[in-house]
């Protein structure tokens, strides 16, 4: 099958072969690649100009299609399951292609609209540009007394004094607490040294703060992965035991350290 193509200018190999997709009115997830390689060297070997420089890429173009029609019209190996698709490839290129002659379109009318579009400068008549309001600063001043300056003077306190929250104000300096983690670990050692089996919970609740606790936790998950530490639990709900295994107390990088 053959297809009247007039011979027009094409940005390249690729804006032609979507003309050509286009006119056939195929899928471009499933080309007929074998009439479309016919309709493409149809073209080819039509064009007015023979430019080696413009021919050269259409042309490169031309060998690929005639390798994948190569694949398509060798039978299929039936002891594979799945064979890729041949035209996988130049789908990819085609599609990427196509976005980006429809984002260039988009930004062409933008700029066609955008040349639509007038702006007036600022322009300010003469008689209105030279002008300065003149301030009277004598007579501004001329009835200021002290009682009237105290009085702006205790308006102004009082401005900044509304902005001052009454309960946050209270609160103090919020700092951040810095909690070192090797000494956590030293400290729990020493602990399980001297008590072998002792309750998770109240592990816990001796610690005095927050962080503490958190560091405290975290510092016995440490030790369960060294192994200086069993952890034991006999039912749900039940108090945690935690049974120090350790003869001694391991050392750790002084620079771990839990902000």
């Amino acid at each position: 099958m053959s297809i009247s193509v007039k011979l027009e200018a094409f940005e390249g190999p690729l804006d032609l072969l979507l003309h050509l997709i286009d006119k056939n009115k195929v899928n471009i997830y499933d080309i007929p690649i074998v009439e479309i390689a016919d309709q493409y060297m149809e073209y080819i070997n039509n064009m007015e100009d023979k430019d080696l420089d413009i021919m050269s890429e259409f042309l490169v173009m031309a060998a690929t299609l005639l390798n994948i029609k190569s694949k398509m019209l060798l039978p299929k190996d039936e002891t594979k399951e799945e064979e890729e698709d041949p035209r996988q490839e130049l789908v990819e290129r085609l599609l990427e292609y196509k976005m980006f002659k429809y984002i260039s379109e988009e930004l062409k009318d933008k700029e066609l609209d955008a040349a639509r579009v007038f702006f007036k400068e600022p322009t300010i008549p003469e008689e209105i540009e030279g002008f300065k309001e003149e301030i009277d600063t004598e007579s501004l001043l001329a009835d200021l007394t002290l009682a009237k300056l105290h009085k702006i003077f205790e308006s102004v306190v009082k401005k900044q004094t509304d902005k001052i929250d009454p309960i946050r104000s209270k609160f103090g300096k919020i700092e951040r607490e810095e909690i070192n983690l090797t000494a956590k670990l030293l400290s729990i050692q020493a602990y399980g040294l001297k008590h072998r089996k002792f309750s998770f919970r109240k592990l816990l609740e001796a610690q005095p703060t927050k962080m503490e606790i958190i560091v405290t936790f975290l510092g016995v998950l440490e030790l369960m992965k060294i192994g200086q530490v069993i952890i034991q639990q006999d039912n749900l709900f039940d108090d945690i035991t935690v049974t120090f295994t350790g003869d001694t107390i391991a050392e750790f990088d002084d620079r771990v350290v839990l902000e």
